[in-house]
């Protein structure tokens, strides 16, 4: 054998080592991109950032899941705050209503943002939901030494304030969720009640988010407080009651035996009733042997009493 086809036998072999090493190492980097791919969808996923953002902190944290979320919550917590400062007195018109109804009480908050777009954001509706849940847990712990018919009502800095997790505030997850979604929003107001075992808590939300089951969402929400109905039937006579008061807004309860005083009738009782217009809100309970006690109302965006003053 002479040494010339000795050498280009040696040379080939190694070629083919070489070309396979290659191969081997491209279908290893592509098992590992389509890991880190997965990793950073799933990141994306869970805390809602940005793609670059993701990336960064998988970086920073050599592909550590829950000290790259933590590292992102920092980041836009500070950010967050940031934005708040620079955003605050951009008009925050838009927004959710929040209600939840537990055990003999009910919530219903305001959240607000600037755009209806934002208002349709999973991680807006987050807040919304758990601007609601911090303001029942507030209720059930200031009144559950208190017997009766229990009302609060909280605005502004007294939400704000009400805290969230550990150590944290409802503000504090606000400024979070500029950070991620780079609008102003506000936590507005929230009313509390709670009743005694014989009365009744109906409900109702129009423009309703679909998909959303513990916390009801819309543009308008309505809080009746009543006693009777029949036994089986006082879902369906809140829900109704509810519905009526969204839709026709009044501004007081009025009497039983109060009359009508035409279309600008703004007492409920006296009403013409949402669901027959033949009869008045007053003789469909009188007719279900009922009675309101009290109601309250909010529209996404309107103007209080107390703010036109």
């Amino acid at each position: 054998m002479s040494l010339t086809f000795l050498f280009r036998t040696i040379t080939k072999d190694l070629a083919k080592v070489s070309f396979r090493q290659h191969v081997q190492s491209l279908h290893t980097g592509c098992h590992l991109l389509a890991a880190e791919k997965a990793l950073l969808m799933k990141m994306r996923k869970n805390t809602g950032y940005t793609f670059m953002n993701c990336k960064k902190a998988l970086e920073k944290f050599d592909n550590d899941m829950a000290q790259a979320e933590t590292w992102l919550n920092e980041q836009a917590l500070k950010e967050g705050w940031s934005k708040a400062n620079k955003l605050e007195g951009r008009k925050a018109k838009e927004g959710l209503i929040g209600l939840f109804i537990g055990d003999k009480a009910a919530v219903m908050v305001e959240v607000n943002c600037e755009t209806d777009f934002v208002s349709r954001n999973e991680k807006f509706q987050q807040l919304v939901k758990e601007v609601t849940f911090a303001a029942f847990a507030f209720h059930r712990n200031k009144t559950q030494s208190q017997a009766g018919y229990v009302k609060s009502v909280l605005v502004g800095d007294e939400l704000n304030k009400l805290s969230f997790g550990e150590g944290a505030s409802l503000s504090d997850q606000v400024a979070l969720t500029i950070g991620r979604l780079g609008e102003n929003m506000s936590v507005r107001r929230a009313v509390m009640v709670g009743v005694p075992a014989e009365w009744n808590i109906g409900s109702y939300v129009h423009g309703g988010v679909s998909g959303q089951t513990e916390v009801a969402m819309g543009r308008y929400g309505a809080l009746v407080v009543f006693q009777g109905g029949e036994e089986g039937k006082r879902e369906f006579l809140g829900r109704k009651l509810g519905q009526h008061v969204v839709g026709e807004a009044p501004v007081s309860l009025g009497n039983m035996d109060d009359l009508p005083c035409g279309e600008s009738e703004t007492r409920l009782l006296p009403q013409t009733f949402l669901g027959d217009p033949s009869t008045t809100v007053a003789q469909f309970l009188n007719g279900h042997q009922a009675r309101v006690l009290d109601f309250v109302r909010f529209q996404c965006g309107e103007t209080t009493s107390e703010e036109a003053k």
